[in-house]
């Protein structure tokens, strides 16, 4: 607002000043002081029909103030500045001012911290414009006046800005205000009231800029403008910006700061290594998987796609996290060959694998083109097995590169779950990294609820009750993970490329640090209490088991598994002999049968009596139509013959089949078998159905009317099932294999319980491992192996944890200690970093301690040796580091000084017609008095 307008609202609330500003007004007015008058209710403003008097009063009250700004609107230049324009050139003007600010953000988190967490209306940053005006006589410090936004109070204030700002942004910052303009600010946010958003926002994903603004604007009692909810937005990019330069420069002083170091110790269990540790088969296990919920619609313009232009502000090269992997890294493994990975790829053909039919994702065009629409399709995770994200992807596809990745970073024995591990075995194997892998002695492996719906012989190599060394480990931390980052959808599906990242990189970031990380004890407390139970109820049953089953031995359970195995892989496929012989047997028949029409159609004689004659014409066309018939019969008959004569070549028969030879009965059973497969298969499918989506419908997060909805279809699946089987039983009774009942199918929890019913070659009920009493001690064997592996593992990161405590403590303590004198606004945000952690250290020594009282506890809480003490590591010897000067850089050019005002008084555009239309709001009221 200029000094004129400031001048002209003052004349309008006193009339003395009013009448000095204006000179003189009209006639009507003057000598009474109407418009006075109408504005302190002595007097109605007279309205007549024609009307206009409103507009009069108006220019008169506001006199120059409405001038100038009718002059403003009238002359403004128009601007030809695009979204992208802008903030090109916000952004470049906040990188540039961004060291400035970081160090004007320590200054004041570090004199903040002294002052009790005081709010900024409520320390000594705000004081009256009078004290502060005689602070500054004297010295070359000035005054700025901006609209402050804190989470119960806005208003106008003024801050001082002192000879060692070097920019009006870290002035503002200096007082724990986040700007909302580069150049001239005459907005700003409090860091508590960003810091509140941002904290609720991981705990609620729900929650919308646009929804926090709203109720800020609430609590303060003023009405809501979108350009709000704009400067908001902005001032948050600004703090997270600043958040993010405070920490690397922390990291930096703590030697942290080499290429992927925040990976390679990211779960303490699974990287803090200790000398002396037993011998493990895998040496970290993760879990990686797509999900295609946080996807993201594409923007679109006339010419192309906007989100992939080069020079846009808002591309995945503006935004730098060390967990999502760069489309450089990931373009390494697109060749023609491998085109990434991802469900669709993988399944596309089968190639020998068991599995490929069970995971074949069914998309119509239909489905394709509502997916063009969507610029991301998900993300791409890779989570270790307590729940620490290790890696983000853009898409859902690349499965490969997130292996390299980690390959990379941990080296040998690592054991990565997939929902289709079995199949990217094959690829892993085929691409430019198979070679590597091999060397590395990567194991690709099955998550446990994807595994029991893969085929029994996929489940015998890769299910993770039958892998060893793998403990108790079901390898679905993907699912937990999605599970609860699913909220993030409905806020980032329409958002930036840039600002969709930021909110998944700091959901993520957010749950290492107050989620994972804070249960982490409490999970190897869960964990050593589940492979406890299971081997104390597990010892006891396996007895039992084994006494009915006659076994003294528990090595025959391997090889019951063995034989398994081996039995299962000759059922692959159908031998080729067998498969022409039914070939053979249903040409035969389908011989036999158009010789039977043909031999019909031609001893068919038509007898034409003087009762019956028809017309010629009549009589003609149905003469035609016989010998269409007839002409179509032998057609039929001679595509039947020339098939069996060349199938009869190649099973090279000399003498035609008949239903009395026994080769053509041994035939019509196998027919027969092959129907009965089929009739089992859609029985299997109904049945997998139905048990996914009973999990479904318990899962948390389904809506009501998904549950009810799920709750129609079960109903229909169960007849589906009941006349399924109905099929299943006729074509059993013509085997003379056993039937099922309905109530039996339904509770099958397991595809390998359908899988040892396909056999029709031999009976194999006599087998001693397909009884059901076998199959249970098999089961309850090697989970109680796994127990045994999971107590082993448990305790070697019991240790580490231990150690991790002690060594990260002492490590951090004496950086904090050696930036104290010299630099203790550094030392002040070393002294919050390690304030983040060892808020959560009391919660672990209680899990702990309660570890350590349980009956079956074979482990040690004594703090071991690290392995690795090198720069950084927390059992290493802390270094001080030369912190170079927060780099300044010359103020912007003055060219774009005035764009930059521009655009600034464009964003304050809003808040002077909030002004005007209070002006007008006051005229408004008095004139409806009566």
């Amino acid at each position: 607002m200029t000094v004129t307008e400031r001048h002209a609202l003052e004349a309008l609330r006193d009339p003395v000043l009013n009448n000095a500003a204006d000179g003189h007004v009209g006639d009507d007015y003057e000598s009474d002081g109407y418009g006075e008058m109408v504005l302190d209710g002595t007097e109605a403003l007279d309205v007549s029909h024609a009307g206009g008097e409103f507009q009069e009063l108006t220019r008169g009250l506001l006199g120059d103030f409405w001038n100038s700004t009718s002059e403003e609107a009238r002359g403004k230049r128009p601007d030809y500045r695009t979204f992208r324009d802008r903030s090109t050139k916000q952004t470049a003007a906040f990188s540039v001012q961004m060291g400035a600010m970081a160090e004007a953000y320590m200054m004041w988190s570090f004199k903040h911290s002294r002052t009790g967490g005081k709010g900024f209306f409520d320390s000594d940053e705000r004081r009256t414009r009078e004290e502060q005006t005689r602070s500054c006589d004297g010295v070359d410090t000035k005054l700025l006046t901006v609209l402050v936004l804190d989470v119960f109070r806005a208003e106008k204030t003024s801050v001082t800005v002192g000879p060692t700002d070097c920019y009006l942004t870290s002035a503002l910052v200096r007082h724990g205000l986040i700007p909302c303009s580069p150049i001239t600010p005459k907005a700003a946010v409090t860091v508590h009231a960003l810091h509140l958003y941002h904290t609720a926002r991981q705990r609620c994903p729900h929650l919308s800029i646009q929804g926090y603004v709203k109720s800020l604007c609430d609590m303060h009692g003023v009405p809501f403008h979108n350009h709000r909810s704009r400067q908001f937005s902005i001032a948050l990019d600004v703090y997270l910006q600043v958040l993010a330069f405070v920490s690397n420069l922390v990291h930096h002083a703590l030697q942290r700061d080499q290429p992927d170091w925040r990976l390679k110790h990211s779960c303490p269990p699974c990287t803090y290594k200790l000398q002396d540790e037993p011998e493990m088969r895998f040496a970290m296990l993760f879990a990686q998987d797509g999900n295609d919920s946080l996807k993201r619609v594409a923007t679109r313009i006339l010419d192309g796609d906007i989100d992939h232009v080069a020079a846009s502000p808002t591309s995945e090269r503006t935004f730098h996290h060390e967990q999502y992997l760069t489309h450089e890294f990931v373009d390494k493994f697109a060749s023609e060959r491998q085109r990434g990975h991802s469900i669709v790829d993988e399944v596309r053909d089968g190639d020998g694998n068991l599995c490929a039919e069970r995971w074949k994702n069914m998309k119509d065009n239909a489905t394709q083109k509502m997916w063009n629409v969507f610029d991301e399709s998900g993300v791409f995770i890779a989570v270790c097995r307590h729940g620490f994200c290790l890696l983000i992807g853009t898409e859902s596809k690349y499965a490969l590169a997130v292996t390299s990745k980690l390959l990379d970073a941990f080296g040998s024995d690592l054991g990565g779950g997939y929902d289709i591990g079995c199949r990217f075995k094959t690829t892993l194997a085929s691409s430019e990294l198979g070679e590597r892998a091999r060397a590395l002695n990567y194991t690709s492996l099955v998550n446990a609820f994807h595994g029991h719906a893969h085929n029994r012989l996929c489940q015998l190599d890769n299910l993770t009750t039958y892998v060893e060394g793998l403990g108790l480990e079901d390898l679905e931390g993907c699912e937990r993970a999605f599970s609860k980052s699913n909220a993030l959808a409905s806020s980032i599906r329409y958002a930036s490329i840039f600002h969709r990242r930021q909110a998944i990189a700091c959901y993520f970031e957010h749950n290492d640090e107050m989620e994972v990380y804070a249960n982490l004890a409490k999970f190897l407390l869960n964990n050593y209490k589940q492979a406890l139970d299971t081997l104390s109820n597990g010892r006891a049953t396996l007895d039992r088991l084994m006494d009915e089953l006659g076994v003294s031995d528990p090595a025959t359970f391997k090889l019951w598994l063995d034989e398994e195995r081996v039995y299962l892989k000759s059922l692959v496929r159908e031998p080729p002999e067998e498969t022409l012989q039914m070939e053979y047997w249903q040409r035969l028949v389908n011989l036999a049968a158009s010789r039977q029409d043909l031999e019909t159609i031609l001893s068919t004689w038509t007898v034409v009596t003087a009762q019956n004659v028809a017309p010629a014409w009549k009589d003609s066309s149905a003469t035609r139509k016989r010998e269409t018939t007839r002409r179509h019969a032998q057609e039929n008959y001679k595509k039947d013959l020339k098939a069996v004569q060349e199938l009869e070549g190649r099973l090279g028969v000399t003498r035609r089949w008949v239903p009395e030879d026994e080769e053509w009965q041994a035939a019509a059973r196998l027919v027969a078998n092959r129907k009965y497969q089929r009739a089992l298969d859609n029985v299997e499918r109904l049945v997998v159905s139905r048990i996914f989506e009973l999990s479904k419908m318990n899962q948390s997060g389904t809506g009501y009317k998904l549950r009810k909805h799920i709750g129609k279809a079960l109903q229909t699946r169960s007849v589906a099932i009941r006349a399924a089987l109905t099929q299943y039983n006729t074509a059993a009774k013509a085997l003379g294999r056993r039937t099922l009942e309905f109530d039996e199918v339904v509770e099958y929890a397991f595809l390998s319980d359908f899988d040892l019913l396909r056999d029709t070659r031999q009976d194999i009920s006599t087998r001693p491992w397909a009884s059901p009493a076998a199959r249970l001690a098999i089961n309850t064997y090697f989970k109680l192996c796994r127990a045994e592996e999971e107590v082993i593992r448990l305790n070697v990161e019991i240790r580490r944890v231990v150690t991790y405590l002690v060594d990260e403590d002492r490590y951090l303590r004496a950086c904090e200690a050696l930036y104290q004198d010299d630099n203790p606004i550094l030392a002040y945000q070393i002294s919050r970093y390690r304030t983040i952690c060892s808020r959560f250290t009391p919660l672990h020594l209680r899990s702990l301690e309660k570890i350590s009282r349980l009956s079956g506890f074979s482990g040690t809480l004594t703090p071991g040796v690290s392995v690795s003490c090198g720069l950084g590591d927390s059992a290493g010897v802390p270094q001080r580091v030369c912190m170079d000067a927060v780099p300044s850089s010359p103020p912007v050019a003055a060219d774009d000084g005035e764009d930059d005002a521009n655009e600034d008084a464009d964003e304050d555009h809003a808040s002077t017609l909030e002004e005007r239309y209070e002006a007008l709001q006051n005229i408004l009221s008095v004139t409806t008095d009566t």
